[in-house]
């Protein structure tokens, strides 16, 4: 599986489920608008490593609203803080989805340390996260967006870049329609 696919399951659900989905910078961000653009994304366009904590941030101020986060592994490597932090609120509402390619994709697919020793479930699971799994299949995946509400899903996958065009819309319009979709307490 590569990410893109893992990308298109996860989009799926959180359309069907009319979940918020705030994905991580670069690549994946492209790979999302891609398969499924729609006003209820957040592309994270400028800050590597803070998508885990804009969804956490965002599930805590509307916890009336399903929010599913897209990170990266080279992402969540850069703020694991965001983990022990995730850990301590246990919002019931946030799905953390954690895409290991092994590699920092959107810079040139550079090696991060997951290719070689780090286990980001075991981290998650010792930040005190207590759902937390792990899949490398596309069946287990869809298993887990429908079983799984809250927590962590790290999803291994190979490394690659779909090749999909840029974003089209300004940073602008994408905060601007994502904050007027937030806006509402009840989902449309």
């Amino acid at each position: 599986m590569l990410r893109i696919d893992a990308i298109n399951i996860i989009s799926n659900k959180a359309k069907n489920d009319g979940s918020l989905l705030i994905s991580n910078i670069g690549i994946p961000s492209k790979e999302l608008y891609y398969v499924c653009d729609r006003e209820r994304n957040f592309y994270m366009l400028g800050s590597m490593g803070l998508a885990s904590s804009i969804g956490l941030g965002l599930s805590l101020a509307k916890p009336h609203r399903h929010v599913i986060t897209i990170e990266g592994d080279g992402s969540i490597l850069m703020n694991l803080g965001s983990l022990a932090t995730i850990a301590s609120q246990k919002p019931p509402n946030y799905l953390l989805i954690i895409i290991d390619n092994g590699t920092y994709g959107s810079t040139g697919d550079e090696p991060t340390a997951t290719s070689l020793y780090t286990d980001l479930a075991a981290i998650a699971r010792g930040a005190g996260i207590r759902e937390v799994y792990t899949t490398k299949t596309s069946e287990y995946l869809i298993q887990l967006m429908n079983e799984v509400k809250s927590g962590v899903i790290v999803v291994k996958v190979k490394p690659g870049n779909a090749e999909v065009p840029n974003i089209d819309i300004s940073p602008q319009t994408i905060l601007e329609r994502f904050m007027e979709e937030t806006a509402s307490n009840i989902d449309k």
